[in-house]
């Protein structure tokens, strides 16, 4: 039984390699990107539209919503990051109902991946919103006693949202294949349908809390 999806190495030359962590993140990002491409390309703004565009309008209202209640009110400029994180995350969980399929999300390589652009994002939204001044001054509030706290601060919940997306998708992974090899109908079920319900609400936590910090960041309210 190996740990992440990081183990099954295809092809490696020195210190570059490729694992199915990778083959399995450009593919779901080419299926993403050519799904997005495909669906959107013909939408229509008529008083009847397809069905399939009552989803995806669902989906953005819903995202859209969600980025408001956290405190964002120009929720438009922050939906094309935290709506593709979102659904990146979901579609990559959800599509281990798969039979051989692995979610690149159980492997800390993508899970840092991913809080890693969050890490980078905060500032640059903050930057946007408050300026540079007003963004490196939240660092010294709310005294400037807690300057090396708050950035201790930014990289510790960075390093946490990688943790926490990795270590339940691996776990969730890991008893699966466990129970498997123990009873080999019944439980499994009822464990994939759980993982699958633990994929889901985990996207929603990392999208939130990378909403979270955002907001934090265009307030000017430090780490």
């Amino acid at each position: 039984m190996h740990l992440s999806s990081d183990d099954l190495v295809f092809w490696e030359y020195g210190w570059v390699k490729l694992n199915l962590t990778i083959i399995t993140t450009w593919i779901l990002m080419v299926a993403l990107g050519g799904g997005c491409f495909l669906l959107t390309r013909r939408l229509s703004s008529a008083i009847h539209i397809p069905r399939w565009q009552h989803v995806l309008e669902v989906v953005l209202l819903g995202i859209q919503a969600q980025i408001e209640e956290v405190g964002l009110a120009q929720s438009r400029r922050y939906i094309s990051f935290i709506g593709t994180l979102f659904l990146f995350v979901v579609v990559a969980n959800l599509a281990a109902i798969i039979p051989g399929y692995e979610p690149p999300t159980g492997s800390l390589s993508t899970s840092t991946a991913l809080a890693i652009c969050v890490f980078i994002a905060v500032p640059l939204f903050g930057i946007r919103e408050i300026g540079v001044r007003g963004y490196l001054k939240s660092y010294l509030h709310p005294t400037p006693v807690m300057l090396p706290f708050n950035i201790i601060s930014e990289i510790s919940r960075t390093l946490a949202l990688a943790i926490r997306l990795f270590g339940n998708i691996m776990s969730g992974g890991m008893i699966i294949a466990i129970l498997l090899t123990i009873t080999p109908f019944f439980f499994p079920v009822v464990m994939h349908a759980l993982h699958l319900l633990t994929g889901l609400v985990q996207a929603y936590i990392f999208s939130i809390l990378a909403t979270v910090y955002i907001a934090a960041a265009t307030r000017g309210e430090g780490a």
